[in-house]
């Protein structure tokens, strides 16, 4: 009996483990950094075709998150009327922040909302 006690408590640890995680299975979200010096749009295009907009965010100003599906994924920036693209692989339970500096390079950074 002695022998099984621990075995027994080591699988409730295991299975309390793994149902700790902040994300189950969730879209990846996405909001912009604008870090430039002018207004800036971005579009998210999905590549199963879905398309969202945050719109107007102004100068040194973060927008809230949206969702969209997984899968490859392009971003549209617009400043001035002129459009900077990049695109990555999205992952289900992840969040990204597209930023844009004021020489208008865009940089997307990569959180597991897991960790």
């Amino acid at each position: 009996m002695k022998a099984v006690l621990p075995i027994v408590l080591a699988g409730f640890m295991a299975l309390a483990a793994t149902s700790c995680k902040k994300c189950k299975d969730e879209d990846p979200r996405a909001r912009i950094t604008n870090n430039g010096t002018q207004k800036a749009s971005v579009q998210v295009k999905t590549s199963g075709g879905s398309t969202i907009n945050i719109n107007n965010v102004d100068p040194g100003a973060s927008s809230d998150y949206a969702n969209y599906a997984a899968g490859s994924t392009t971003f549209t920036l617009k400043v001035n009327n002129v459009d900077y693209t990049k695109t990555i692989d999205a992952s289900k339970c992840h969040e990204y922040t597209v930023a844009i500096d004021r020489n208008n390079v865009i940089t997307v950074t990569d959180t597991d909302r897991n960790d």
